[in-house]
């Protein structure tokens, strides 16, 4: 299956639909989701999307979470849900189309190296692994449960 993907990313290699998903990457990247992280500060300083949070404690996920707000949370969820949701699958493309364009003119056809075009399908599955947890933290705040409660605070 694998195998089969990277030939597709070959066949579709083209430097005109790469150029455009490189134009939506950047409106995505440049534009949009900078425009969504202004939105949820709301004038407050400090408040950002726990996708840009590295190794965060549990508790300082669920105090971001909750700083959010009544409106924010349900506003952050839908964005994790639709546009979070069409950009990994648009940089998951570009990257994979421009690096399968860079390995058409870089190596040969027999190069073991070239199946390796599809490495950012990894990265778009576990950025949708990440949107999903978000989404559920989201959902289920405040963890009332006892078992929640035991789970996330030691």
């Amino acid at each position: 299956m694998l195998v089969n993907l990277s030939d597709r990313f070959y066949k579709w290699a083209k430097g005109w639909l790469i150029f455009v998903l490189f134009i939506l990457d950047g409106f995505f990247a440049g534009f949009l989701l900078p425009l969504i992280q202004g939105m949820m500060q709301g004038g407050q300083g400090g408040i950002q999307p726990l996708d840009l949070m590295l190794f965060a404690t549990p508790e300082k996920i669920f105090a971001m979470i909750e700083r959010y707000g009544e409106y924010g949370r349900p506003f952050y969820r839908n964005v994790e849900l639709t546009v979070d949701i069409v950009y990994p699958i648009v940089y998951l493309f570009f990257f994979g189309l421009f690096i399968s364009w860079l390995f058409q003119r870089g190596f040969s056809s027999n190069s073991p190296i070239r199946k390796y075009n599809i490495a950012p399908l990894g990265a778009w599955f576990f950025d949708l692994l990440e949107n999903i947890v978000i989404v559920i933290l989201l959902s289920i705040f405040p963890p009332n449960l006892p078992s929640l409660r035991g789970f996330w605070f030691y």
